[in-house]
């Protein structure tokens, strides 16, 4: 609906997969088609011009051609109709050479080819930006200590550097795999009624060969009609790369509670209001991310059941396609948006990081002290010993490092100046700083191996 569109999918994926768009690279197949045909010598030369002028989309009439697919049961059936009759009143002869040895699926499916490609195109610049923030990110806060939490509860201290690290390391593999994934996709769909582009009788594979060239996509070794592993490949990987975001931004969003606030999203006027509450500051970006990322799952199960294709052309599963890929795409397109927004413009509160590290007073670097002490008394041992101090910590409400320093079984082996160095947080990040220039190291090599293939 039009209506969420900026919410839920501001980017350039909206209008790749627009009407107009999937209709044009429709029209860009037939129009390459001919010329690949005239080629190979299997239509008259003098055929290609009057076909290719006919190929815009503003000769062709969406309303009518929406309610005719209706009947033909797809697109295709009707556009070829209108596309023969639109060179037909330009040269009779002409018109007799559209669409000639293909089938409907090859005009669909290469035309959803075509519009993949700048999908792929324009993710990727979506993805080095958001790369690009996160990077930012990872370097201005790899020292800013936080409370790390497991099972929703503190564990140990960490930096926000290292948790923000996590989510660029996963979206620097994701890279890696659009990358890899993009000559594997971006095939040719030709293969004619069943496959064996029989009409075109032995020109079939010559014509197919110029049609790829004509097309700049890669030849496959057989039609794949019926083989929809590709848009499974590339369903899979928006859905993977918004599940790595989604995870960030349900993260971002705890973090962001009144009870935390440790972070905040950027400040924009009008932005995360309430109708009822003036004072609340919504996390709606992390909202709009998580939106699209909640629809995922149920996306990529239709096009896993879509894998289910009778023979040689489907029935139902290859249609059902045509609605899930483009609405899985164009919500990863806002996710891709709403994500880099959140990363460049976050509030972090390193105060407030620090601040909520002392609210078990001090329990968070008990683990600290157990090791420290297990040098002299052995590690079960000291567990033990420190974890009824914690429980005395919480049952009394009072500081940890206080019940330490009054408890001779620790004062024999830890001094007090000890015992306050065990119990600062900032010395107990363990090797996050490590694990933070590592990841920062590979997005540069990635970065320099990126510029060098441009």
């Amino acid at each position: 609906m039009d209506l969420f569109t900026p919410l839920l999918r501001q980017s350039e994926l909206t209008a790749i997969f627009s009407d107009r768009q999937t209709v044009q690279s429709m029209l860009d197949f037939e129009a390459a088609l001919a010329r690949a045909e005239a080629k190979c010598g299997v239509i008259p030369v003098e055929a290609v011009a009057a076909i290719g002028r006919a190929c815009k989309v503003e000769n062709i009439a969406l309303a009518a051609l929406a309610q005719s697919a209706a009947d033909a049961g797809n697109l295709a059936i009707p556009l070829v109709k209108q596309l023969t009759a639109n060179v037909k009143a330009q040269d009779t002869q002409a018109a007799r050479y559209v669409h000639w040895g293909a089938t409907s699926q090859d005009v669909i499916d290469s035309g959803w080819v075509l519009q993949l490609r700048e999908a792929l195109n324009a993710t990727d610049k979506r993805l080095n930006a958001v790369l690009r923030s996160l990077a930012a990110q990872v370097e201005k806060h790899s020292a800013t200590v936080m409370p790390g939490r497991t099972w929703m509860q503190h564990a140990l201290p960490i930096t926000f550097g290292l948790k923000l690290a996590g989510t660029l390391d996963a979206l620097l593999r994701w890279q890696s795999r659009l990358h890899e994934m993009r000559e594997r996709v971006l095939v040719l769909q030709f293969g004619g009624a069943a496959g064996t582009l029989a009409s075109l009788n032995a020109d079939g594979p010559a014509v197919a060969a110029q049609l790829a060239r004509e097309l700049d996509l890669t030849l496959a070794d057989t039609p794949w009609h019926s083989q929809r592993d590709r848009l499974l490949d590339v369903g899979h990987w928006y859905a993977g790369v918004c599940a790595t975001l989604g995870k960030f931004a349900n993260d971002f969003s705890l973090l962001m509670q009144t009870e935390v606030a440790e972070v905040s999203e950027p400040v924009v006027a009008g932005r995360g209001g309430s109708s009822a509450m003036p004072h609340k500051r919504n996390p709606v970006g992390c909202a709009a991310i998580l939106t699209a990322v909640q629809r995922m799952p149920g996306l990529m199960a239709t096009l896993y059941a879509s894998q289910l294709q009778q023979h040689e052309r489907a029935l139902g599963g290859w249609q059902a396609e045509w609605e899930v890929l483009p609405d899985l795409l164009t919500l990863a397109g806002g996710v891709l948006v709403q994500s880099e927004q959140l990363i460049a413009g976050m509030q972090v509160d390193s105060q407030k990081m620090r601040k909520d590290l002392e609210i078990t007073h001090g329990l968070i670097m008990a683990e600290s002290v157990t090791l420290a002490l297990a040098a002299f008394i052995g590690k079960q041992e000291a567990h033990h010993l420190v974890e009824s101090l914690c429980h005395r910590a919480l049952d009394e409400k009072r500081p940890l490092q206080q019940l330490l320093e009054n408890d001779p079984r620790i004062t024999t082996h830890l001094h007090s100046d000890d015992i306050t160095t065990l119990l600062d947080p900032s010395r107990a990040t363990g090797s996050a700083t490590h694990f933070v220039r590592q990841v920062l190291a590979r997005y540069q090599e990635q970065c320099h191996v990126a510029s060098l293939s441009d």
